[in-house]
């Protein structure tokens, strides 16, 4: 498709909305946190009020925002929903047509790191015969695709419709390639689920059961039930970071999202330490956040959220999953059909699984009959943020994954 049918418009944020914030910023009242060096009780006082304090004085959202604006951005009604996506138009002999679905506490720049690399590889060492025109929303109540006050029940099968929509009516694409990483996973499976016939392939960075959220603790990764004894020590103590890097996060999110939405989006500070704890925690970084995200990072990620008030949607999408569980279009198998690459990071090994065992473990796991899959492929550095984190690695198995299916 040589002429895309709409129209680009700059983002632009009011700078009423940047004068509130400063204010925000320069009344924060601090909690005491006495004791909270090793981050043991979440986020360190002193390294919050150190980057609350630098987004006050130093951060520079209109510098972030006229880097976002290289890309070409559009904002459409979906099917009644506002839908906001960035566009790169492939640089390619055939440039096939992807939608990248980002997850939470991700917005659409996550992706950034990959865009032009994906859209242009001739540009960056690579085969212009792996080009694609690359599209990348924000998921409804998200980032700049808000408001969502008509959509309380937005979820992530519910968008994988509005998805479809989008690339097959709105753009007019007949057929396109779909990835996407946590709840962005999610979406791209259910497209491979529901619309196989209509995707080339996709690839995720997890794989995840579309029955994830369903059932009665949908907030509870371990179902309930307790660390098995007898296991060796490692084995335990990882078991134990992984649910505590996960427990309260689910749990509050499915099964109380309004009411801390309500100090999330009254106060930037609060805002960025729940974005921040996650960050901390899901990326492989070392210990030193800042290898991995630079403050001005972080601060764009947080401002994504903030200058949109979308904090409490995109909270909400969680619960959604649970409260409106996932049904099966049909009963065929494997229930997501679409050829599935899938790229696994090391950061979230299971317990006592290292990375050269991870695809086996996978395969011989109750995930693996989910999928048609055919490239899977482990690596041994790299967190939660895959795209942001190892992009080289990711760009390269996800134009593995597609090669064999382009027209």
């Amino acid at each position: 498709m040589n002429d895309f049918p709409l129209e680009a418009t700059p983002i632009h944020v009011p700078d009423g909305v940047l004068d509130d914030l400063q204010q925000r910023l320069a009344l924060t009242r601090w909690p005491d946190d006495v004791g909270n060096e090793d981050w043991y009780y979440g986020v360190r006082r002193e390294y919050l009020q150190e980057l609350v304090e630098y987004w006050r004085t130093e951060y520079d959202w209109r510098k972030a925002e006229a880097a976002i604006n290289r890309y070409e951005h559009y904002r459409v009604e979906v099917d009644g929903v506002p839908v906001h996506f960035l566009r790169k138009a492939g640089v390619g002999p055939n440039p096939v047509p992807l939608i990248l679905t980002h997850g939470w506490p991700w917005t659409f720049w996550h992706w950034s790191r990959v865009i032009d690399p994906l859209a242009d590889p001739g540009a960056y060492g690579g085969d212009p015969a792996d080009a694609f025109d690359v599209i990348v929303p924000s998921l409804p109540g998200f980032g700049f695709s808000t408001p969502l006050p008509d959509h309380p029940e937005m979820n992530f099968w519910k968008v994988a419709d509005l998805w479809h929509s989008l690339m097959t009516e709105t753009l007019g694409y007949s057929k396109y390639a779909a990835a996407g990483c946590d709840v962005g996973a999610l979406v791209t499976g259910q497209l491979g689920h529901k619309y196989a016939d209509e995707l080339y392939a996709m690839h995720i960075g997890s794989g995840l059961k579309l029955d994830l959220f369903t059932g009665d603790r949908g907030w509870d990764l371990s179902g309930g039930n307790p660390i098995p004894e007898g296991l060796p020590p490692a084995v335990h103590a990882r078991i134990v970071e992984l649910e505590k890097r996960f427990a309260v996060h689910l749990a509050v999110h499915v099964l109380d999202p309004s009411t801390l939405s309500y100090g999330l989006s009254d106060s930037p500070a609060g805002m960025l330490a729940w974005l921040l704890q996650r960050w901390r925690s899901w990326s492989d970084n070392g210990g030193d956040l800042e290898t991995v995200f630079s403050k001005d990072d972080l601060l764009t990620h947080a401002m994504i959220f903030w200058v949109n008030n979308a904090i409490g949607t995109s909270i909400r999408t969680y619960a959604n999953n649970n409260r409106y569980p996932w049904s099966p279009s049909h009963d065929r198998h494997p229930a997501i059909e679409a050829p599935t690459g899938i790229t696994f990071v090391a950061h979230e090994n299971p317990p006592g699984i290292s990375t050269d065992r991870r695809v086996q473990h996978f395969l011989d796991s109750d995930r693996a009959g989910w999928y048609n899959h055919e490239n899977l492929t482990a690596h041994p550095v790299g967190g939660h943020f895959i795209p942001w984190e190892i992009p080289a690695e990711w760009t390269a198995d996800l134009r593995r994954t597609f090669r064999p299916h382009r027209p």
